[in-house]
């Protein structure tokens, strides 16, 4: 299938990857809540959301320890163990309650799925965390497949996740387009031989998302759909 974007008109596409946090639904706010419930229960100071975003995109274990390490805590490894239960226990519990998702992801896939392409979510987060917020935000139906940052043996920028993922839509690499926002994505997606776009409103580890490698930065999903000219390529 030929996406009219003027950015992906050379690229025949059977299939798209869409990454979770940052693409399609703000979780921040979820994020800051577990977070900072698991430092009250640890007896640490809080940190602040314009902290926790520059920390996001990794997995729940890169973002605990990047946690752990700005509030100063001297031995890391024996403070984990605790500080994972109680994430997970506080995240659980407030999952997508504190996220929203972003204008016009809905309308931008759905119009994918109506140009024929077979739809997967992929992410770094646990996919314990990623398939009830996919579900409580009304996204889950739009996907034949969702895989978290459990569900292979290495986590994005590894381009295994996008490999397995292109597997398990039956799509070769050069045909399934990386939907992302940050390098993490752009660079599982070129070492995987993965198209990629991102989007400017996501995450990006706190720096510009505009800089990274990638065929085009968009301000909405619903631009790929469209034939206007691209905002950067």
């Amino acid at each position: 299938m030929l996406l009219p974007h003027p950015a992906l008109r050379s690229f025949n596409f059977d299939a798209a990857i869409v990454d979770l946090d940052g693409t399609m639904v703000d979780t921040l706010g979820d994020f800051s809540a577990a977070l900072n419930a698991m430092l009250a229960d640890l007896q640490l100071p809080a940190i602040p959301p314009a902290a926790i975003e520059t920390m996001v995109g990794k997995g729940s274990e890169h973002l605990i320890r990047s946690v752990l390490a700005h509030v100063e805590v001297a031995d890391i490894e024996a403070v984990y163990p605790q500080a994972w239960e109680r994430y997970q226990h506080h995240y659980l519990a407030i999952n997508g309650q504190h996220a929203e998702v972003y204008a016009g992801v809905r309308e931008g896939l759905e119009a994918l799925r109506a140009q024929g392409l077979r739809l997967a979510c992929l992410t770094n987060k646990p996919l314990s965390f990623a398939q009830p917020l996919l579900a409580a935000k009304g996204l889950a139906g739009l996907f034949e497949q969702v895989f978290g940052g459990d569900s292979f043996e290495r986590k994005k920028p590894d381009p295994l996740p996008l490999l397995k993922t292109c597997e398990a839509l039956g799509s070769a690499p050069r045909h399934t387009l990386m939907i992302g926002d940050s390098s993490n994505d752009a660079k599982a997606a070129r070492a995987a031989g993965c198209p990629v776009v991102l989007v400017s409103y996501g995450y990006n580890h706190g720096e510009p998302v505009r800089d990274v490698d990638a065929e085009a930065c968009i301000d909405s999903l619903v631009e790929l759909t469209r034939a206007g000219e691209p905002l950067s390529a």
